[in-house]
């Protein structure tokens, strides 16, 4: 596998921008992936062998975790308990990745993982029967897997949700081939532009604590304007399947509409992906400002400044889908901000 150092082009800063996500294909060595794929078979039910597809099946009712440091049900297999082990640290905290991540968000300014820290899901659920809070961590967020399940998600629709936790730009890197429809991350393009203005505060989502005598509220309190956009979102906007081959990472906008994708793949595959959030190390004092009019205020000067023309090849390449092209690809005008 030939790796891409090079810095990201003009073109490709826009195209983030825009539509807040941007695929690089060949970001990770085969080594580093394959280094983290036996540590997450190491934790596999017993049920699930590697080396035999027909037993990729979804976990069974006996085998099934709650435990956060390894989530087992259905089709979601999630390792958490390996975040800050030194093969997952440096898939994330290495050339190129954290160059990419430098150039948009600022030399130096990146808060680093920790190796030998506090893996996410040490501190529980964000509240009971709530989902594990990603900043609650030292390292990336873990190995997610995603089982095939088509049978059980035949007809069912796909629904995006934002993140409720502060951070800037996330990262999902593919450790083994993932064909399409077979569980890959999948974004709403554009929908950053949209989603970001409507908080309260520009990083968090505000939520109500969780009380043992007062169960009827907790969690996420979504903003009624929010929850509209949604709904036009998923009306007005085509999805991205971004699968691919191993090694093939794709950046994310922490304000971008995105679901887990749903694995309907037959032959069976394994959605076998590493989550990183990248985060500045001033994000306790600017999560304190509600959303910017500049939305890039807390970007890198070049993120800041790049208004490039995206050409409709690499707009292509990244699977806009048509009815999208014409938003900023190639188009005089119509550029990255």
């Amino acid at each position: 596998m030939t790796l891409d150092p090079t810095p990201l082009a003009a073109h490709e800063i826009s195209f983030f921008k825009r539509h807040g996500y941007l695929i690089k294909r060949r970001a990770i060595d085969r080594a580093r992936c394959d280094r983290a794929l036996d540590r997450m078979w190491e934790s596999a039910p017993a049920s699930i062998r590697r080396d035999d597809p027909e037993t990729w099946r979804p976990v069974p009712a006996s085998e099934a975790s709650d435990d956060p440091l390894l989530t087992l049900g259905g089709s979601r297999w999630q390792l958490r308990a390996a975040g800050t082990e030194a093969a997952l640290v440096d898939i994330v905290w290495n050339a190129p990745l954290k160059g990419w991540a430098e150039q948009l968000l600022g030399a130096g300014s990146l808060r680093p993982p920790r190796v030998g820290g506090q893996p996410m899901g040490s501190w529980g659920a964000a509240w009971p029967g709530g989902p594990v809070d990603p900043q609650l961590g030292e390292g990336v967020r873990g190995i997610y897997a995603t089982l095939p399940e088509r049978e059980a998600l035949a007809g069912a629709g796909d629904h995006l949700h934002t993140d409720g936790h502060p951070f800037h730009l996330g990262v999902v890197c593919l450790l083994s081939d993932c064909p399409a429809d077979s569980g890959a991350f999948r974004v709403w393009p554009g929908s950053h532009r949209r989603f970001y203005p409507l908080f309260q505060l520009q990083y968090d989502q505000a939520r109500a604590p969780y009380y043992p005598h007062l169960p009827s509220l907790k969690g996420i309190l979504y903003p009624p304007a929010y929850l509209e956009e949604v709904g036009k979102v998923e009306a007005d906007t085509p999805s991205v399947d971004c699968h691919g081959a191993a090694g093939d990472v794709v950046f994310w906008h922490h304000r971008l509409g995105h679901m887990a994708g749903r694995n309907l793949s037959d032959p069976p595959h394994i959605r076998q992906a590493l989550l990183y959030d990248f985060c500045k190390t001033d994000l306790d004092q600017t999560r304190l400002d509600p959303p910017q009019a500049d939305m890039w205020r807390d970007w890198s000067e070049e993120v800041r400044t790049t208004d490039a023309d995206i050409p409709p090849q690499f707009a292509a390449e990244q699977m806009l889908p048509l009815p999208l092209l014409g938003h900023g690809a190639g188009i005089p005008g119509a550029r990255g901000g």
